[in-house]
């Protein structure tokens, strides 16, 4: 009798809670989570949007190499003000710093996705939406920097949270802030031929 083949798994490569539940939104679970451990130092002069794809291409090709016959997907989302890129802030006294810098101006967040599917196939989209903040006061940002939304976000904020009221306007993917922009995510998906029903979380076909 002939081998019985597996069917190709999606495989998530990044720890983010939040893009799991974004694709949890379009009833799509991963298989598997498996986060990618690389360097996301910026290169010498490296642009914001050749950062966010470079860094999501290694992501999925790290990955990749343990699970060769899957679909892999990762991204990589920066904040940039100008050309200046604000990472993950290490403390308090540096999203402070950030916030200080996005206080009344506009910036653009950039998310890099890649998909790699079974037959290697490597497919890479950058994603820029822009955002203006308000000008907020001393203690507006006190507040905010007290609720210890910023750890672990780019740019020291997460727009689906308390910052939500720092913004005044937005133009582009809403999705893409949080930290996957999901109709493009969508269509790269169906576009490399990967199918699937909206299921909710108990995994049933709704």
């Amino acid at each position: 009798m002939p081998a019985i083949t597996e069917p190709a798994r999606l495989i998530l490569a990044s720890q983010s809670p939040r893009r799991k539940e974004l694709l949890a939104q379009i009833g799509l679970y991963p298989d598997d989570i498996i986060p990618a451990d690389i360097n996301e130092t910026p290169l010498k002069n490296e642009l914001p949007i050749k950062l966010a794809a470079r860094l999501a291409s290694e992501k999925a090709s790290f990955v990749s190499l343990k699970a060769p016959d899957d679909w892999v997907l990762a991204a990589d989302t920066v904040v940039a003000c100008g050309r200046r890129v604000l990472g993950k802030p290490e403390n308090i006294s540096e999203a402070e710093r950030f916030l200080k810098l996005l206080s009344g101006r506009r910036h653009r967040v950039i998310s890099g996705v890649c998909l790699i599917t079974p037959q290697t196939k490597k497919i890479i989209k950058t994603i820029t939406t822009a955002v203006k903040f308000k000008s907020f006061s001393n203690e507006e940002l006190e507040n905010y920097l007290m609720t210890e939304e910023w750890n672990g976000k780019a740019g020291g904020y997460a727009i689906q949270g308390y910052a939500g009221t720092f913004v005044k306007w937005i133009s582009g993917s809403y999705s893409n802030v949080v930290g996957l922009p999901l109709f493009e995510t969508t269509g790269m998906l169906r576009g490399a031929g990967y199918q699937w029903k909206f299921k909710n979380s108990s995994g049933r076909s709704e």
